[in-house]
């Protein structure tokens, strides 16, 4: 009797690390963004302020949970979305940050578009 390939359990492994990484990274991404808008809990506002402030805090957040939803089911689409927001970011910022906070916050935007795209290109042959 003839044994599986070792080839092919190696492409499984590498087809379901390829599947889940991006999706598991833009929900940490995700919440690590999340994270920068409890700082409106430590300004001296109002119960309907906070909320507010709250609310447009969170704008990246939704921003990021919307890509991950078209990502999940449109892989091309979502890295791609992805890959702008990074650019997006960049453009936004150039100049009044540093590099390496440039880096660390549109780094983990490229990683997980081009992520999303590998996914999809190597699923497809």
């Amino acid at each position: 009797m003839k044994k599986k390939p070792e080839k092919s359990r190696l492409k499984k492994k590498t087809n379901k690390w390829l599947y889940w990484s991006p999706r598991i990274l833009a929900i940490l991404f995700t919440i690590f963004i999340s994270l920068f808008a409890l700082d409106v809990f430590g300004e001296s506002y109002g119960f309907w302020q906070v909320i507010l402030a709250l609310l447009i805090h969170l704008v990246p957040t939704f921003i990021l949970v919307i890509a991950l939803l078209i990502a999940w089911r449109w892989e091309l689409a979502g890295g791609i979305i992805f890959i702008v927001l990074g650019l997006w970011y960049i453009i936004m910022v150039f100049g009044k940050l540093t590099f390496i906070t440039i880096l660390l916050m549109a780094g983990p935007l490229f990683l997980i578009g081009i992520l999303f795209l590998l996914n999809r290109f190597l699923r497809k042959k």
